[in-house]
């Protein structure tokens, strides 16, 4: 059986099989004996965007990782980074420093801007999280235009990326085919807007590399 460890747009947590092709965590929020997740979803308001390779190092996917044998931090995994940018995730500064520091630099506008310290950043990224506060910025039509790449959106609980000046529904799988945003009706932003600054500014989160063909939602 899968583990709970997939992360979807919403900052929600799944079981299932498809693991994506980045990492992150957000504190300790397993138990090691059974491998599952605590009823918590966060222990630390520093959520990281982490490389699933790095230096060799090896680990038990929500087993006992810390030098003391316990449990260690929680792996959760992403389609992409765009995945777990909409989630309200950053990336880190350990195993991603050139990326970390690339979107702190483009945050800068949202501090004044100075670029901003990572505590900072983190504070207020759990501020406008949707898995945090269960808030999302409602959008229209006419907003669309003015969004950057890379911004993830809901329908009821289906999510859209914007790419390209098209919307492409995500799914654990990877991206559909492109939708028209005129067609579509009760729109939020998943985003955070920080992250929202960020991307206007010019940080280019990678993604998953769906978003060169076509997968169907579900399939």
């Amino acid at each position: 059986m899968p583990l709970q460890n997939r992360v979807d747009p919403l900052g929600e947590i799944h079981a299932v099989a498809e693991r994506g092709i980045f990492t992150g965590n957000r504190g300790i929020i397993h138990d090691p004996e059974t491998r599952t997740l605590l009823r918590r979803r966060w222990t630390t308001k520093a959520w990281i965007i982490c490389t699933c390779e790095f230096r060799g190092r090896k680990r038990q996917v929500m087993g006992r990782n810390a030098p003391s044998g316990a449990a260690g931090w929680t792996e959760l995994f992403f389609l992409d980074e765009v995945t777990a940018l909409a989630a309200g995730h950053r990336p880190c500064f350990y195993c991603r420093r050139e990326r970390a520091e690339a979107f702190v630099a483009a945050c800068a506008a949202a501090f004044d801007g100075t670029p901003p310290k990572a505590p900072r950043i983190d504070a207020r990224l759990h501020d406008e999280r949707f898995a945090s506060t269960r808030k999302a910025l409602a959008m229209n039509s006419s907003d669309f235009d003015a969004l950057p790449d890379g911004v993830m959106l809901a329908s009821d609980r289906e999510c859209f990326a914007k790419h390209d000046g098209a919307l492409r529904r995500w799914s654990f799988d990877g991206y559909g085919k492109a939708s028209d945003f005129a067609r579509a009706e009760d729109f939020r932003l998943l985003t955070p807007r920080t992250t929202l600054i960020a991307l206007k500014a010019g940080y280019l989160p990678l993604w998953h590399p769906t978003i060169g063909t076509v997968v169907e939602s579900g399939t």
